[in-house]
């Protein structure tokens, strides 16, 4: 099919329909492509059977493959030659798998532990779109949370605990198996997020089907957020295996398991046959990863007998629990989850609009304005300016004294700003009455959700907002 003097469109059209379907479909090409009121006419006719040059879901003919590049390619050093390749990191992990001996060497730490990071990632998208769901470059924040395998807490405890109801599992414990350590994060995280402002209600779980998971996955659990427009993801947290340092181990050729002194005491005495169980199970399940990577079968079992000979000896590779979060759809949760307006109509029926953005006290970001009743008087300016001083060193905090009190109450709602400090009169001439009647040096706080006021003194500020907003 042709149109003037442009390239040539191709559509399969199934047996038995009208070649006014194959023009329809040209007219579409060709418009998208900038021709305006293309007139495409049919030029050929082919029969084709078992081709594999067309797209089966829509006809259209397929072009020749080309590579993908999912990672940004960039050069170090003064040269640009293959030597000096280098890609830019798709996500924050890599480094800790990499750094992960030198890391538990010198920190001394024992299994389990954790090593967290946030920075910037870059992935080469194929279509970049959806806002910031799928961007070139993005904040990530990851754990990755090292644990022993199945077969060496079952050596040293005697029986690997697994959940027994859904919920938070609590504090964690020794004989707790991969499963377990799974569910503690995903709830950790649901806290963390809860934690932060945002109520359970608006988060949802997401269990990947086994059909879903990644290859190397035990168990993924995509944490998602429901935004007005759409419910989307904030956060995975998968069960990872040993995949990762295995893999650094397999392709660096540098070692990355780890020998503990209690599992090689305690796998000595067991029974003759319970060694042999823990031995076979940890044989089968490395001879599964390294036949899976490739590894020729013969090659692959003399490696695996080597690492469950190796458990015997108190030497294993640690499993991983991974949550991974992108930090700028977070930031857009919390901006969506905090915006509210009202409409206030006064007595004499003029309505306005006033726009609040409800930030829990932790991620506001400012945590509270002190504000005098009135700029011209002394007083209350050099009094609310000292109170200021005296709190921007432990929090965000905001001075402001143009306009009305009212208006920058208003001004400090749509910033997000949880409280409100006020020197007003009673400061100095003390309150004018119930219990407190008479005593001297308070300050007004308004609360920005509900527009409360209450009295404090001023010397226990500090320490009133210190356990409200950290």
């Amino acid at each position: 099919m042709d149109s003037g003097s442009l390239q040539p469109f191709a559509v399969l059209l199934p047996k038995g329909k009208p070649e006014e379907t194959a023009i329809k479909l040209a007219k579409q090409f060709y418009s998208q492509r900038g021709i305006s009121n293309p007139l495409p006419k049919v030029e050929k006719r082919e029969f084709v059977e078992n081709s594999q040059r067309f797209n089966p879901e829509n006809g259209a003919l397929l072009t020749e493959p080309v590579p993908f590049n999912l990672m940004f390619k960039t050069y170090v050093g003064p040269t640009a030659t293959e030597a000096d390749v280098a890609y830019l990191r798709p996500e924050t992990a890599q480094a800790i798998f990499a750094q992960f001996k030198n890391v538990h060497e010198t920190s001394r730490q024992k299994v389990p532990f954790g090593v967290a990071q946030m920075g910037k990632a870059f992935r080469n998208e194929v279509t970049p779109r959806n806002y910031t769901f799928r961007s070139r470059e993005f904040e990530q924040m990851e754990l990755e949370f090292f644990i022993k395998p199945d077969e060496a807490v079952e050596a040293v405890t005697g029986a690997v605990a697994t959940p027994a109801s859904k919920g938070h599992p609590g504090e964690p414990q020794p004989n707790w198996g991969w499963q377990l350590w799974h569910q503690y994060w995903v709830e950790e995280r649901i806290k963390f997020y809860e934690g932060i402002g945002l109520p359970r209600t608006t988060l949802e779980e997401y269990w990947q089907k086994p059909e879903e998971l990644a290859h190397y996955a035990r168990a993924c659990v995509d944490i998602l957020f429901k935004f007005p427009f759409g419910t989307q993801e904030l956060e995975g947290i998968a069960a990872r295996s040993d995949f990762d340092l295995s893999q650094h181990e397999r392709c660096s050729g540098k070692a990355m398991g780890v020998f503990d002194e209690e599992l090689r005491t305690a796998f000595g005495k067991l029974p003759p046959e319970k060694q042999t169980e823990l031995k076979d199970r940890y044989y089968a399940a490395r001879l599964k990863y390294l036949t899976k990577m490739g590894v020729p079968l013969d090659k692959a079992g003399a490696e695996a007998q080597e690492d469950a000979d190796g458990l015997a000896k108190g030497q294993y590779i640690p499993h991983v629990i991974e949550p991974s979060a992108g930090v700028d759809r977070l930031i857009l949760a919390l901006l969506a989850n905090a915006y509210s307006e009202t409409t206030k109509t006064d007595d004499k029926g003029k309505s306005e609009t006033l726009y609040v953005m409800k930030f829990h006290p932790r991620v506001a970001p400012i945590k509270v304005a002190v504000l005098p009743l009135l700029k011209n008087k002394p007083e209350l300016a050099a009094k609310a300016r000292a109170i200021f001083e005296s709190l921007r060193g432990h929090m965000m905090a905001f001075h402001d004294e143009a306009g009305s009190i009212g208006k920058r109450y208003a001004r400090q709602d749509e910033a997000g700003t949880p409280f409100c400090v006020t020197v007003d009169f009673e400061t100095f001439e003390g309150i004018k009455d119930g219990p407190q009647a008479g005593v001297k040096d308070t300050v007004t706080i308004r609360h920005r959700d509900d527009g409360k006021q209450e009295r404090i003194a001023a010397s226990e500020l500090l320490p009133w907002l210190l356990a409200r907003v950290k």
